[in-house]
């Protein structure tokens, strides 16, 4: 949450008491809507860890998903460099758009939010019937043969590059990380983690 020292610096006064709010995936980076606080749904939004607005067609706090269940967990919030717009990273519960799209923005996305999506589809196959899909197959095979197949796809890529073979290494990379995020999620664990721990290297 924002420190006494940045909520002391916020320039109500610029934006007439209604500061935009652009609120990001904390994990994919996918914006998922736009809105305008006032210091009170920025006081709530604090105090619940909730998203909460204040809407200006129904002039009163709203907190995002009181009516859907589609509710926006606040992970951080963060100022810019004028103090007059936020920036809240989030981790949503459901879809953040009333048109059951995952972003007000969509189909914006990056390749790093195209990951995340891949991942998430990718736990949902864990209990899907074997007879459904590959990854299904894959899940049902067991850990060994999930941990084989990334090996397998390692050799392959690291074969490809020393022939210098763009387009097969760029294929074989790609069946490297699928199968990858397959072990992940066969062992219940996920990128961010991975993430998480190369940015403790990192610094």
């Amino acid at each position: 949450m924002l420190t006494t020292q940045q909520r002391d610096q916020l320039d109500w006064d610029k934006t007439n008491r209604m500061m935009p709010a652009i609120v990001q995936h904390a994990i994919s980076g996918e914006v998922l809507m736009l809105g305008y606080m006032n210091p009170q749904a920025l006081q709530v939004t604090e105090d619940t860890g909730k998203v909460t607005f204040f809407s200006r067609s129904r002039r009163r706090l709203w907190t995002k998903g009181e009516s859907s269940g589609n509710v926006l967990h606040v992970v951080g919030i963060y100022p810019d460099c004028d103090q007059d717009t936020l920036l809240i990273l989030a981790n949503p519960d459901g879809p953040t758009c009333h048109t059951g799209a995952s972003s007000c923005f969509y189909p914006a996305a990056t390749d790093w939010g195209f990951l995340h999506n891949l991942e998430t589809l990718l736990a949902e196959r864990k209990t899907a019937d074997p007879e459904s899909s590959y990854t299904a197959r894959l899940y049902a095979s067991g850990t060994k043969r999930i941990a084989q197949k990334v090996g397998e796809e390692g050799v392959e890529t690291a074969l490809a590059a020393t022939v210098h073979d763009r387009e097969e290494l760029t294929n074989e990379a790609a069946d490297l990380v699928y199968h990858l995020l397959v072990l992940l999620q066969d062992q219940d664990l996920d990128l961010s983690r991975v993430i998480g721990r190369l940015r403790e290297r990192h610094q």
